[in-house]
């Protein structure tokens, strides 16, 4: 796991860049603390910090391969999971092999197959190509977009890094927010549409992309899509393909040269992974280590809703007993909760989850004491179906996305000439029926199960990018490395195609996957009702971000007031929020939430020195 960088212009000699290729590159330190590197042509310049996983010595990045006179230089960040059927093959086609290294498997894929070669990988990867041979730039991204990758073009550069932080570091680059940013953090927020970097004229390389930059300009192909076909599996054998793949995919990425552990909260997923990679990991004689995460003083404050059923604590000790594995608490505090918005923000570059993500960030921070790569169960809500909008018969005949609510009602934060200017509701439905229109069909499919289907579509390239972006981000910004076995595009393209009846076996969220997992993880945890990421609910985090809203909104020095109507926003204080609860963003945004959403804007605006164009 990495960070990587770079500048490409064919009217430009950049061999003497190296002052701007390595700011470019100290910005993503925290994604790898293990070292440095940079290789500088003349219109060629790439930078990379490496998180040490695999290959500590041979590993090292930039890394250049020759054909002849010319070069190809690859800098990488990810895992591939299938590196040592790939390795056998590209030995058999007479290719030899320096290293032990992943990233030498992937440049080597592309010296055989070139762009295509990326149809061969099955992992988690954002890699940057130059190839002096044909002279140009490619790079791509993973089938599912587990590790970013966001771009731009100025003045006949293309400027690239694994973070929008490393772009704006390139002195070409200004950081402007126009109308379409300003919607996307006001109406989507905190979700991104897909290949939009939120920052004026930075784009995103979409997830199953790559892209070729030459001296012609760019072109982006889409080598990876979801495809609609008849699912012909009787139930038994659904439960059976959705386990080998599972089981494969947990195995697979338990490859590491350093230590490992898996994300536990007692839920199906998390314990689905755990038992897995427990199993393998015993009969090599060792025992996988867990972790779960807490908040002081939830146990007195904790109420169930409709999002949040249950608890965590309890579930997390009978998983980890049952399973036997090397268990460790982590117990979040309400108020470094609220001071640690400030170096999520700095994580996503833009404004988040609020305490979701800062809570992670926190988690993780401690997670990384003891290992450096975790495996998570992270996508299965979105791919087999476990969120409450999925049985909500209004949320499914709803014309938006079912986790974007009280639009109106947040609009009325904003002053009026802003509301105007991003015309919150026309782009609202814009990016719905956008996303509407890549849908792929099945011919024949039932009205009902073609609504089905584009409600898991929305799901899967909509919603989950933003908990992935959640997951790498904060992650990486504690150098740890997490994995989510879920989301192997194998088992993604299987379950896609399974009807919603199966999916929903039993009328039970993630019904098939709780009836393929029966006899291999506990009774109890098969039926324990979905209960999301935990939050907290101790009154503390709220007060301070109320109390820092309120000062936000007494300085007329902050840049919010540019945007959000201070009576409005006032009033929202005085009312404690309580309007916005329990969620006006997916399951667990509420008047908390809301209030830290607000903080962290306030503080991307004015950190990060945005203009607004």
């Amino acid at each position: 796991m990495c960070g990587i960088a770079g500048w490409v212009n064919f009217n430009m000699d950049l061999s003497l860049q190296n002052e701007v290729i390595e700011k470019m590159t100290d910005t993503l330190k925290k994604r790898g603390p293990d070292g440095s590197g940079v290789w500088l042509s003349k219109h060629c310049v790439l930078g990379h910090r490496r998180l040490i996983v695999i290959d500590p010595q041979g590993g090292i990045q930039p890394m250049i391969k020759k054909y002849g006179e010319k070069n190809f230089v690859i800098i990488h960040n990810g895992e591939l999971y299938n590196m040592d059927e790939l390795k056998n093959e590209l030995i058999s086609l007479g290719y030899t092999f320096n290293t032990r290294s992943d990233t030498e498997i992937i440049l080597t894929s592309y010296i055989e197959w070139g762009p295509l070669c990326v149809k061969k990988f099955n992992g988690i990867f954002a890699f940057a190509i130059w190839d002096e041979v044909q002279n140009r730039l490619f790079i791509a991204r993973d089938h599912l977009g587990i590790k970013p990758l966001f771009y731009t073009i100025k003045n006949g550069s293309l400027i690239f890094g694994s973070e929008i932080k490393a772009i704006l570091a390139h002195p070409h680059v200004k950081p402007e927010i126009d109308s379409q940013g300003l919607a996307e953090i006001f109406v989507m927020g905190p979700s991104r549409t897909p290949g939009c970097g939120v920052f004026k004229d930075i784009k995103e390389l979409k997830a199953g992309h790559y892209l070729i930059f030459t001296k012609n300009g760019v072109n982006i192909s889409k080598y990876w899509s979801l495809q609609s076909l008849p699912h012909e599996d009787s139930l038994e054998k659904t439960a059976e393909k959705i386990r080998y793949l599972l089981k494969d995919s947990s195995v697979r990425q338990l490859v590491s040269d350093v230590p490992l552990c898996s994300l536990l909260s007692g839920g199906l997923d998390s314990t689905a992974v755990s038992f897995f990679a427990n199993e393998e990991l015993k009969q090599k004689g060792h025992k996988l280590i867990t972790y779960s995460v807490d908040y002081v003083g939830n146990d007195k404050y904790f109420t169930p809703n409709e999002f949040q059923p249950n608890s965590d604590a309890d579930w997390v000790k009978f998983v980890a007993n049952k399973l036997d594995t090397d268990h460790n608490y982590v117990f979040i505090d309400n108020e470094e909760l609220a001071h640690a918005l400030k170096p999520a923000l700095y994580a996503r570059d833009l404004p988040g989850m609020a305490d979701i993500d800062s809570s992670l960030y926190l988690f993780l921070k401690e997670v990384k004491k003891g290992a450096t790569v975790a495996l998570s169960g992270e996508g299965a809500d979105e791919v087999f179906g476990g969120y409450p909008w999925f049985r909500n018969k209004e949320s499914i005949r709803s014309h938006t996305f079912p986790w974007t609510r009280m639009v109106n009602e947040r609009m009325k934060l904003l002053l009026p000439e802003v509301v105007n200017y991003i015309r919150p509701l026309e782009y609202l439905n814009d990016r719905y029926n956008e996303a509407l229109n890549e849908v792929p069909k099945l011919n024949g499919e039932d009205p009902y199960n073609a609504r089905m289907r584009e409600m898991f579509y929305l799901n899967i390239t909509r919603f989950m990018p933003m908990l992935l972006d959640r997951m790498d981000r904060m992650s990486m910004a504690v150098g740890l490395e997490a994995r989510v076995p879920f989301l192997d595009y194998r088992l993604v393209e299987y379950v896609w195609n399974i009807p919603w009846e199966m999916k929903n076996l039993n009328n039970r969220e993630k019904g098939i996957l709780r009836y393929a997992l029966k006899g291999y993880i506990p009774d109890e945890v098969i039926e324990r009702k979905k209960s999301p990421y935990p939050k907290t609910h101790n009154p503390v985090f709220k007060n301070i971000v109320k109390k820092w809203l309120k000062q936000i909104i007494n300085d007329s020095t902050s840049p919010l007031l540019q945007l959000v109507d201070k009576k409005a926003i006032a009033e929202l204080i005085e009312t404690d929020a309580k309007a916005y609860d329990p969620a006006w963003f997916s399951q667990l945004m509420g008047s908390p939430q809301l209030f830290a959403y607000l903080v962290q804007i306030n503080m991307w605006l004015k950190d990060y020195k945005i203009s607004i164009v």
